[in-house]
Protein backbone atom coordinates (compact mmCIF):
# COMPACT_ATOMS: atom_id res chain seq x y z
CA UNK A 1 0.00 0.00 0.00
CA UNK A 2 0.95 3.31 -0.78
CA UNK A 3 2.19 5.58 2.34
CA UNK A 4 -1.02 7.44 2.08
CA UNK A 5 -3.33 5.27 0.69
CA UNK A 6 -5.19 4.94 3.89
CA UNK A 7 -8.13 6.66 2.41
CA UNK A 8 -7.83 4.69 -0.91
CA UNK A 9 -10.32 1.89 -2.23
CA UNK A 10 -7.61 1.13 -5.46
CA UNK A 11 -4.45 1.05 -7.18
CA UNK A 12 -2.99 3.62 -9.17
CA UNK A 13 -3.06 2.82 -12.70
CA UNK A 14 0.05 1.90 -14.01
CA UNK A 15 0.32 4.63 -16.76
CA UNK A 16 -0.81 7.28 -14.10
CA UNK A 17 2.00 6.22 -11.43
CA UNK A 18 4.27 6.50 -13.77
CA UNK A 19 3.45 9.57 -15.41
CA UNK A 20 3.22 11.17 -11.94
CA UNK A 21 6.35 9.54 -10.52
CA UNK A 22 9.49 11.87 -9.97
CA UNK A 23 12.23 9.56 -8.45
CA UNK A 24 13.58 8.93 -12.07
CA UNK A 25 14.80 13.19 -12.04
CA UNK A 26 15.02 13.93 -7.99
CA UNK A 27 16.66 10.75 -7.19
CA UNK A 28 19.70 13.25 -7.16
CA UNK A 29 18.13 14.80 -3.95
CA UNK A 30 18.99 11.80 -1.46
CA UNK A 31 21.37 13.16 -0.03
CA UNK A 32 19.65 16.52 0.99
CA UNK A 33 16.79 14.63 1.96
CA UNK A 34 18.50 12.42 3.86
CA UNK A 35 20.71 15.68 5.53
CA UNK A 36 16.75 16.83 6.06
CA UNK A 37 15.71 13.78 8.13
CA UNK A 38 18.28 13.24 9.95
CA UNK A 39 18.41 17.39 11.16
CA UNK A 40 14.44 16.40 11.42
CA UNK A 41 14.62 13.76 13.48
CA UNK A 42 17.26 14.77 16.16
CA UNK A 43 15.07 18.07 16.70
CA UNK A 44 12.11 15.02 17.48
CA UNK A 45 14.20 14.18 20.00
CA UNK A 46 15.20 17.24 21.86
CA UNK A 47 11.45 17.91 21.37
CA UNK A 48 10.30 15.16 23.88
CA UNK A 49 7.92 14.51 20.25
CA UNK A 50 9.59 11.04 20.10
CA UNK A 51 11.97 9.75 22.61
CA UNK A 52 15.71 10.08 22.38
CA UNK A 53 16.49 6.49 21.59
CA UNK A 54 14.54 6.38 18.74
CA UNK A 55 15.40 9.64 17.48
CA UNK A 56 19.27 8.03 17.76
CA UNK A 57 17.64 5.11 15.65
CA UNK A 58 16.16 6.86 13.10
CA UNK A 59 19.62 9.05 12.50
CA UNK A 60 21.39 5.59 12.54
CA UNK A 61 19.09 4.19 9.88
CA UNK A 62 19.43 6.96 7.48
CA UNK A 63 22.88 6.86 7.81
CA UNK A 64 23.10 3.31 6.96
CA UNK A 65 20.38 4.08 4.05
CA UNK A 66 22.71 6.78 2.60
CA UNK A 67 25.93 4.66 2.54
CA UNK A 68 23.74 2.43 1.42
CA UNK A 69 22.60 4.59 -2.22
CA UNK A 70 26.25 5.79 -2.21
CA UNK A 71 27.34 2.23 -2.42
CA UNK A 72 25.10 1.09 -4.81
CA UNK A 73 23.26 -1.18 -2.74
CA UNK A 74 19.94 0.69 -2.65
CA UNK A 75 17.40 0.10 -5.31
CA UNK A 76 14.98 3.26 -5.95
CA UNK A 77 10.84 1.97 -6.71
CA UNK A 78 8.74 3.96 -9.09
CA UNK A 79 6.18 2.92 -7.11
CA UNK A 80 7.52 5.21 -3.97
CA UNK A 81 7.18 8.30 -6.55
CA UNK A 82 9.78 10.25 -4.91
CA UNK A 83 12.92 10.58 -3.01
CA UNK A 84 11.32 11.49 -0.15
CA UNK A 85 8.94 8.33 0.19
CA UNK A 86 11.92 5.96 -1.57
CA UNK A 87 14.00 7.40 1.77
CA UNK A 88 11.47 6.57 4.36
CA UNK A 89 10.64 3.12 2.71
CA UNK A 90 14.21 1.94 2.54
CA UNK A 91 14.39 3.65 6.42
CA UNK A 92 11.39 1.18 7.27
CA UNK A 93 12.64 -1.82 5.89
CA UNK A 94 16.24 -1.41 7.48
CA UNK A 95 14.98 -0.50 11.39
CA UNK A 96 11.06 -1.34 11.32
CA UNK A 97 7.96 0.29 12.09
CA UNK A 98 9.91 3.31 13.92
CA UNK A 99 10.85 4.69 10.30
CA UNK A 100 7.55 5.88 10.23
CA UNK A 101 7.79 8.08 12.79
CA UNK A 102 10.28 10.33 10.70
CA UNK A 103 7.31 11.99 9.03
CA UNK A 104 5.82 13.35 12.29
CA UNK A 105 5.30 17.08 12.33
CA UNK A 106 6.37 16.88 8.82
CA UNK A 107 5.05 16.64 5.24
CA UNK A 108 5.92 15.96 1.67
CA UNK A 109 5.75 19.70 1.17
CA UNK A 110 7.97 21.39 3.17
CA UNK A 111 10.73 18.51 2.52
CA UNK A 112 10.49 18.62 -0.92
CA UNK A 113 11.16 22.67 -0.42
CA UNK A 114 13.29 22.07 2.10
CA UNK A 115 15.86 19.58 -0.49
CA UNK A 116 15.71 22.01 -3.30
CA UNK A 117 17.08 24.93 -1.11
CA UNK A 118 19.49 22.60 0.38
CA UNK A 119 20.70 21.33 -3.49
CA UNK A 120 20.18 25.20 -5.10
CA UNK A 121 22.92 26.30 -1.84
CA UNK A 122 25.41 23.35 -2.99
CA UNK A 123 24.72 24.45 -6.82
CA UNK A 124 25.55 28.11 -6.46
CA UNK A 125 28.67 27.48 -4.43
CA UNK A 126 29.83 24.39 -7.56
CA UNK A 127 28.64 27.47 -9.86
CA UNK A 128 30.19 30.73 -8.03
CA UNK A 129 33.86 28.25 -7.63
CA UNK A 130 34.06 27.70 -11.38
CA UNK A 131 33.36 31.55 -11.88
CA UNK A 132 36.43 32.35 -9.93
CA UNK A 133 38.44 30.09 -11.89
CA UNK A 134 37.36 31.58 -14.85
CA UNK A 135 38.05 35.23 -13.51
CA UNK A 136 41.37 33.66 -12.37
CA UNK A 137 42.15 33.16 -16.19
CA UNK A 138 40.71 35.84 -17.40
CA UNK A 139 43.03 38.17 -14.89
CA UNK A 140 46.33 36.20 -15.22
CA UNK A 141 45.50 36.70 -18.98
CA UNK A 142 44.64 40.52 -18.32
CA UNK A 143 48.12 40.67 -16.77
CA UNK A 144 50.48 39.33 -19.59
CA UNK A 145 48.53 41.27 -22.37
CA UNK A 146 48.35 44.70 -20.46
CA UNK A 147 50.29 46.15 -23.87
CA UNK A 148 48.57 44.13 -26.72
CA UNK A 149 46.96 46.89 -28.54
CA UNK A 150 43.90 46.15 -30.40
CA UNK A 151 40.56 47.83 -31.77
CA UNK A 152 38.20 47.97 -29.75
CA UNK A 153 34.34 48.04 -31.69
CA UNK A 154 30.89 49.45 -31.47
CA UNK A 155 28.11 48.62 -33.94
CA UNK A 156 30.77 46.02 -34.92
CA UNK A 157 32.42 49.01 -36.59
CA UNK A 158 36.39 50.11 -35.20
CA UNK A 159 36.03 52.48 -33.33
CA UNK A 160 38.69 53.48 -30.56
CA UNK A 161 42.41 51.88 -30.04
CA UNK A 162 42.36 49.64 -26.68
CA UNK A 163 44.31 46.83 -25.04
CA UNK A 164 43.71 43.21 -25.23
CA UNK A 165 43.81 43.38 -21.11
CA UNK A 166 41.05 45.87 -21.40
CA UNK A 167 38.99 44.24 -23.11
CA UNK A 168 39.11 40.64 -20.99
CA UNK A 169 38.59 43.12 -18.20
CA UNK A 170 35.40 44.11 -19.36
CA UNK A 171 34.06 40.36 -19.13
CA UNK A 172 35.78 39.76 -15.91
CA UNK A 173 33.85 42.68 -14.74
CA UNK A 174 30.08 41.15 -15.56
CA UNK A 175 31.31 37.93 -14.61
CA UNK A 176 32.39 39.63 -11.13
CA UNK A 177 28.99 40.85 -10.94
CA UNK A 178 27.41 37.41 -11.62
CA UNK A 179 29.64 35.97 -8.34
CA UNK A 180 27.24 38.57 -6.44
CA UNK A 181 24.34 38.32 -7.76
CA UNK A 182 24.86 34.56 -6.70
CA UNK A 183 25.54 35.77 -3.32
CA UNK A 184 22.67 37.80 -3.27
CA UNK A 185 20.70 34.36 -4.26
CA UNK A 186 22.11 32.00 -1.26
CA UNK A 187 21.24 34.86 1.04
CA UNK A 188 17.14 34.38 0.42
CA UNK A 189 17.49 30.24 -0.52
CA UNK A 190 19.32 30.24 3.26
CA UNK A 191 15.22 30.29 5.03
CA UNK A 192 14.07 27.22 6.33
CA UNK A 193 10.88 26.27 5.18
CA UNK A 194 10.75 22.68 7.71
CA UNK A 195 8.08 22.98 9.89
CA UNK A 196 5.74 24.42 7.40
CA UNK A 197 4.62 20.82 7.25
CA UNK A 198 1.62 20.45 3.70
CA UNK A 199 1.04 24.50 4.39
CA UNK A 200 -0.76 25.41 7.81
CA UNK A 201 2.34 23.78 9.94
CA UNK A 202 1.86 22.02 13.17
CA UNK A 203 0.42 21.33 16.55
CA UNK A 204 3.62 19.76 17.44
CA UNK A 205 6.00 21.76 19.68
CA UNK A 206 8.92 21.30 16.89
CA UNK A 207 12.12 23.81 17.01
CA UNK A 208 12.63 25.00 13.80
CA UNK A 209 15.02 27.26 14.85
CA UNK A 210 16.98 24.12 15.61
CA UNK A 211 16.69 22.52 12.39
CA UNK A 212 17.28 25.99 10.61
CA UNK A 213 20.29 26.21 12.43
CA UNK A 214 21.67 22.94 11.78
CA UNK A 215 21.23 22.78 8.29
CA UNK A 216 23.13 25.84 8.06
CA UNK A 217 20.04 28.24 7.27
CA UNK A 218 19.61 31.97 8.90
CA UNK A 219 16.22 31.75 10.07
CA UNK A 220 13.45 29.55 9.57
CA UNK A 221 10.58 31.39 7.26
CA UNK A 222 8.21 33.71 8.66
CA UNK A 223 4.94 32.06 6.94
CA UNK A 224 4.19 28.30 6.32
CA UNK A 225 1.95 28.82 3.51
CA UNK A 226 5.06 30.99 1.67
CA UNK A 227 7.37 28.35 3.14
CA UNK A 228 5.67 25.65 0.88
CA UNK A 229 4.14 27.16 -1.82
CA UNK A 230 6.69 29.53 -3.46
CA UNK A 231 9.93 28.67 -5.97
CA UNK A 232 11.03 32.51 -6.51
CA UNK A 233 14.69 31.40 -5.08
CA UNK A 234 14.77 28.81 -8.16
CA UNK A 235 13.76 30.81 -10.22
CA UNK A 236 16.10 33.57 -8.67
CA UNK A 237 18.88 31.32 -9.24
CA UNK A 238 17.43 30.75 -12.97
CA UNK A 239 17.21 34.39 -13.83
CA UNK A 240 21.15 34.47 -12.89
CA UNK A 241 22.37 31.51 -14.34
CA UNK A 242 20.17 33.08 -17.68
CA UNK A 243 22.33 36.09 -17.04
CA UNK A 244 25.80 34.49 -16.90
CA UNK A 245 25.37 32.68 -19.99
CA UNK A 246 24.19 36.00 -21.88
CA UNK A 247 28.12 36.91 -20.48
CA UNK A 248 29.63 33.69 -21.35
CA UNK A 249 27.62 33.34 -24.93
CA UNK A 250 28.72 37.16 -25.52
CA UNK A 251 32.44 36.54 -24.98
CA UNK A 252 31.70 33.14 -27.21
CA UNK A 253 30.77 34.78 -30.25
CA UNK A 254 33.92 37.73 -29.95
CA UNK A 255 35.44 34.20 -29.71
CA UNK A 256 34.60 32.69 -32.32
CA UNK A 257 34.73 36.18 -34.40
CA UNK A 258 38.54 36.65 -33.27
CA UNK A 259 39.60 33.20 -34.54
CA UNK A 260 38.48 33.39 -37.86
CA UNK A 261 40.53 34.16 -40.70
CA UNK A 262 39.12 37.61 -41.04
CA UNK A 263 40.21 38.57 -38.03
CA UNK A 264 42.27 36.00 -36.77
CA UNK A 265 43.56 37.84 -33.33
CA UNK A 266 43.35 34.56 -31.61
CA UNK A 267 43.84 30.66 -32.47
CA UNK A 268 42.34 27.94 -30.05
CA UNK A 269 44.28 25.34 -28.90
CA UNK A 270 43.38 21.89 -30.72
CA UNK A 271 42.18 20.52 -27.75
CA UNK A 272 39.44 22.85 -27.55
CA UNK A 273 38.20 22.61 -31.65
CA UNK A 274 37.35 20.34 -34.06
CA UNK A 275 37.53 19.59 -37.88
CA UNK A 276 35.24 18.56 -40.48
CA UNK A 277 34.01 15.30 -41.85
CA UNK A 278 34.94 16.71 -45.36
CA UNK A 279 37.30 20.29 -45.93
CA UNK A 280 40.49 19.05 -44.46
CA UNK A 281 41.05 22.20 -43.62
CA UNK A 282 38.86 23.15 -41.22
CA UNK A 283 39.50 23.91 -37.55
CA UNK A 284 36.53 24.65 -36.26
CA UNK A 285 35.00 26.83 -32.70
CA UNK A 286 32.81 24.15 -31.73
CA UNK A 287 33.20 24.72 -27.48
CA UNK A 288 32.58 28.50 -27.99
CA UNK A 289 29.31 27.73 -30.39
CA UNK A 290 28.10 24.94 -27.94
CA UNK A 291 28.49 27.38 -25.07
CA UNK A 292 26.51 30.55 -27.00
CA UNK A 293 23.80 27.87 -28.34
CA UNK A 294 23.12 26.26 -24.51
CA UNK A 295 22.08 29.59 -23.62
CA UNK A 296 19.07 29.07 -25.19
CA UNK A 297 18.49 26.03 -23.10
CA UNK A 298 19.10 28.03 -19.66
CA UNK A 299 16.66 30.74 -20.77
CA UNK A 300 14.38 27.76 -21.59
CA UNK A 301 14.65 26.52 -18.33
CA UNK A 302 13.91 30.16 -16.89
CA UNK A 303 10.82 30.47 -18.96
CA UNK A 304 9.58 26.78 -18.03
CA UNK A 305 9.24 27.34 -14.16
CA UNK A 306 7.83 30.68 -14.98
CA UNK A 307 5.31 29.80 -16.58
CA UNK A 308 4.50 27.05 -14.25
CA UNK A 309 3.99 29.29 -11.58
CA UNK A 310 2.33 32.05 -12.96
CA UNK A 311 -1.13 30.54 -11.98
CA UNK A 312 -0.92 28.82 -9.23
CA UNK A 313 -3.04 29.25 -6.20
CA UNK A 314 -1.45 28.44 -2.63
CA UNK A 315 -0.47 26.52 -1.84
CA UNK A 316 1.49 23.31 -2.84
CA UNK A 317 -0.03 22.04 -6.39
CA UNK A 318 1.44 19.26 -8.00
CA UNK A 319 2.45 21.62 -11.16
CA UNK A 320 5.72 21.89 -9.05
CA UNK A 321 6.95 18.90 -9.15
CA UNK A 322 8.06 20.73 -12.62
CA UNK A 323 10.87 22.97 -10.89
CA UNK A 324 13.31 19.94 -10.85
CA UNK A 325 14.08 19.38 -13.91
CA UNK A 326 14.48 23.12 -15.31
CA UNK A 327 16.66 23.67 -11.79
CA UNK A 328 18.73 20.81 -12.52
CA UNK A 329 19.41 21.15 -16.57
CA UNK A 330 20.50 24.48 -15.55
CA UNK A 331 22.86 24.15 -13.15
CA UNK A 332 24.51 21.36 -14.92
CA UNK A 333 24.59 23.51 -18.67
CA UNK A 334 26.37 25.86 -16.67
CA UNK A 335 28.73 24.19 -14.85
CA UNK A 336 29.44 22.48 -17.99
CA UNK A 337 29.76 25.42 -19.80
CA UNK A 338 32.23 27.13 -17.13
CA UNK A 339 34.51 23.97 -16.82
CA UNK A 340 34.87 24.24 -21.04
CA UNK A 341 35.61 28.33 -20.76
CA UNK A 342 38.62 28.72 -18.47
CA UNK A 343 41.04 25.96 -20.12
CA UNK A 344 39.49 26.48 -23.67
CA UNK A 345 41.05 30.74 -22.54
CA UNK A 346 43.84 29.66 -20.57
CA UNK A 347 45.57 27.82 -24.04
CA UNK A 348 44.27 29.93 -26.98
CA UNK A 349 47.12 31.56 -28.64
CA UNK A 350 46.99 35.65 -28.60
CA UNK A 351 48.40 36.69 -32.20
CA UNK A 352 49.31 40.32 -30.77
CA UNK A 353 50.65 41.60 -34.03
CA UNK A 354 47.15 40.73 -36.02
CA UNK A 355 45.42 42.78 -33.39
CA UNK A 356 47.95 45.69 -33.52
CA UNK A 357 47.86 45.17 -37.35
CA UNK A 358 44.16 46.13 -36.84
CA UNK A 359 44.67 48.90 -35.56
CA UNK A 360 45.26 50.36 -38.47
CA UNK A 361 42.53 50.55 -40.46
CA UNK A 362 39.19 52.25 -39.67
CA UNK A 363 40.85 55.52 -38.88
CA UNK A 364 40.11 55.03 -35.24
CA UNK A 365 42.13 57.29 -33.72
CA UNK A 366 39.88 60.31 -34.58
CA UNK A 367 38.92 60.83 -31.74
CA UNK A 368 42.23 61.53 -31.10
CA UNK A 369 42.93 64.15 -33.28
CA UNK A 370 39.15 65.70 -31.50
CA UNK A 371 40.92 65.45 -28.49
CA UNK A 372 44.36 67.11 -29.46
CA UNK A 373 42.85 70.25 -30.94
CA UNK A 374 40.13 70.40 -27.80
CA UNK A 375 43.65 70.29 -25.06
CA UNK A 376 44.53 73.39 -27.11
CA UNK A 377 41.27 75.32 -26.53
CA UNK A 378 39.20 74.47 -29.35
CA UNK A 379 36.07 73.55 -28.54
CA UNK A 380 35.53 70.18 -28.68
CA UNK A 381 32.28 70.08 -31.61
CA UNK A 382 34.65 72.37 -33.68
CA UNK A 383 37.53 69.97 -33.41
CA UNK A 384 34.91 67.19 -33.82
CA UNK A 385 34.22 68.63 -37.28
CA UNK A 386 38.07 69.18 -38.21
CA UNK A 387 38.25 65.43 -37.58
CA UNK A 388 35.89 64.62 -39.87
CA UNK A 389 36.94 66.38 -42.25
CA UNK A 390 40.75 64.65 -42.38
CA UNK A 391 39.12 61.63 -42.42
CA UNK A 392 36.90 62.25 -45.38
CA UNK A 393 39.96 63.45 -47.14
CA UNK A 394 41.79 60.27 -46.33
CA UNK A 395 39.57 58.26 -47.24
CA UNK A 396 39.85 59.86 -50.31
CA UNK A 397 43.54 59.44 -50.95
CA UNK A 398 43.34 55.84 -49.66
CA UNK A 399 45.63 56.73 -46.73
CA UNK A 400 44.97 56.60 -42.78
CA UNK A 401 45.13 59.47 -40.07
CA UNK A 402 48.79 58.53 -39.81
CA UNK A 403 49.94 58.69 -43.64
CA UNK A 404 48.55 62.40 -43.96
CA UNK A 405 50.96 65.00 -44.55
CA UNK A 406 51.52 67.65 -41.84
CA UNK A 407 50.46 70.30 -44.49
CA UNK A 408 47.19 68.90 -44.91
CA UNK A 409 46.61 68.86 -41.12
CA UNK A 410 47.20 72.67 -40.84
CA UNK A 411 45.23 72.98 -43.82
CA UNK A 412 42.09 72.13 -41.79
CA UNK A 413 43.55 74.39 -38.02
CA UNK A 414 46.55 75.84 -37.79
CA UNK A 415 47.07 74.52 -34.43
CA UNK A 416 48.33 71.17 -35.49
CA UNK A 417 52.13 70.35 -35.14
CA UNK A 418 54.51 68.15 -36.10
CA UNK A 419 53.65 66.24 -32.61
CA UNK A 420 49.96 65.57 -34.01
CA UNK A 421 51.74 61.83 -34.87
CA UNK A 422 53.18 60.79 -31.93
CA UNK A 423 49.63 61.99 -30.17
CA UNK A 424 47.77 59.40 -32.66
CA UNK A 425 49.97 56.71 -32.48
CA UNK A 426 48.43 53.66 -30.97
CA UNK A 427 50.21 53.69 -27.58
CA UNK A 428 49.94 56.96 -26.95
CA UNK A 429 45.77 56.58 -27.36
CA UNK A 430 45.67 54.04 -24.57
CA UNK A 431 48.10 55.33 -22.49
CA UNK A 432 46.56 58.48 -22.27
CA UNK A 433 43.08 57.37 -21.36
CA UNK A 434 44.87 56.77 -17.87
CA UNK A 435 41.52 57.15 -15.89
CA UNK A 436 40.35 54.57 -13.58
CA UNK A 437 38.65 52.43 -15.89
CA UNK A 438 40.35 53.20 -18.77
CA UNK A 439 42.74 51.02 -20.74
CA UNK A 440 46.18 52.62 -19.73
CA UNK A 441 48.74 49.83 -18.71
CA UNK A 442 48.69 51.33 -14.88
CA UNK A 443 45.49 51.94 -14.46
CA UNK A 444 44.46 48.73 -16.00
CA UNK A 445 47.01 46.88 -13.26
CA UNK A 446 45.12 48.76 -10.54
CA UNK A 447 41.93 46.80 -11.51
CA UNK A 448 43.62 43.53 -11.72
CA UNK A 449 45.13 44.14 -8.38
CA UNK A 450 41.65 45.20 -6.71
CA UNK A 451 40.01 42.30 -8.49
CA UNK A 452 42.73 39.70 -6.90
CA UNK A 453 42.29 41.02 -3.60
CA UNK A 454 38.27 40.38 -3.79
CA UNK A 455 38.84 36.69 -5.25
CA UNK A 456 41.48 36.40 -2.65
CA UNK A 457 39.64 37.21 0.36
CA UNK A 458 36.26 35.01 -1.30
CA UNK A 459 38.58 31.82 -1.10
CA UNK A 460 39.23 32.68 2.39
CA UNK A 461 35.71 33.29 3.77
Amino acid sequence: MKLWGGRFTKSTDKIAEDFQSSIKFDQRLYREDITGSIAHAAMLGKCDIIRNSESQQIITGLQSVLADIEDGKAQFDTAAEDIHMNIEKLLTEKIGQLGKKLHTARSRNDQVALDLRLALRGEIAAVQELLMALSTVLLDLADQHKLTVMPGYTHLQKAQPLTFAHHLLAYQQMFSRDLERFDDCDKRTAISPLGSCALAGTGFPIDREDTAAALGFSAPCANSLDGVSDRDFVLEFLADAAILMMHLSRFCEEIILWSSNEFSFITLDDAYSTGSSIMPQKKNPDMAELIRGKTGRVYGDLLTLLTVMKGLPLAYNKDMQEDKEAFFDAADTVKNCLTVMAPMLATMKVNQEKMLKGVEGGFINATDVADYLAAKGLPFREAHAVSGHLVLLCEQQGINLSQLALEKYRQESELFESDIYDFISPLHCVAARNVYGGPAPETTAQVINVERSKLAKRKNK
